[in-house]
């Protein structure tokens, strides 16, 4: 048993490698890659998420400076950033550790907003939090 669980942790840990900053003086920060704020599209919306500073890693995985991604959508007011961010249809969690993803929205204007969190996925206590978009779907 300690042996799947330790070829499962080399795997995950492998495989963020791809995701790794390098440098402790590296401002933590998150942001969109794509889509553009202001953008008007359709669907399905590609979903770029970028870091820097930070490991993207799954959650569960407990290394410093390390976290992963949550896309908040059509969020007025942030979540309590001392406890685990909620998993609704406005708080959508990316645990295994993708930077994207493909969505279909409803017509109109919605607003986008990262917060990464850790690995029990609670906010950093020094959030990171990109900053809101807001992109139209035709």
């Amino acid at each position: 048993m300690k042996l799947i669980i330790l070829v499962v942790c080399a795997v995950f840990l492998s495989d963020a490698t791809a995701h790794r900053y390098s440098g402790d003086d590296e401002q933590k920060r998150v942001y969109f890659i794509t889509p553009s704020d202001g953008i008007t599209t359709t669907n399905p919306v590609k979903i770029k998420f970028g870091a820097t500073g930070i490991n993207i890693l799954p959650s569960g995985v407990d290394v410093p400076d390390s976290g992963h991604h949550h896309l908040l959508i059509n969020v007025d007011k942030l979540p309590d950033l001392k406890s685990p961010i909620p998993a609704d249809s406005n708080h959508l969690h990316f645990g295994d550790g993708q930077t994207e993803t493909e969505l279909n929205l409803p017509k109109g204007k919605h607003t986008l907003q990262l917060l990464i969190g850790n690995y029990l996925h609670i906010p950093h206590s020094e959030p990171i939090i990109s900053e809101k978009i807001v992109i139209t779907i035709e």
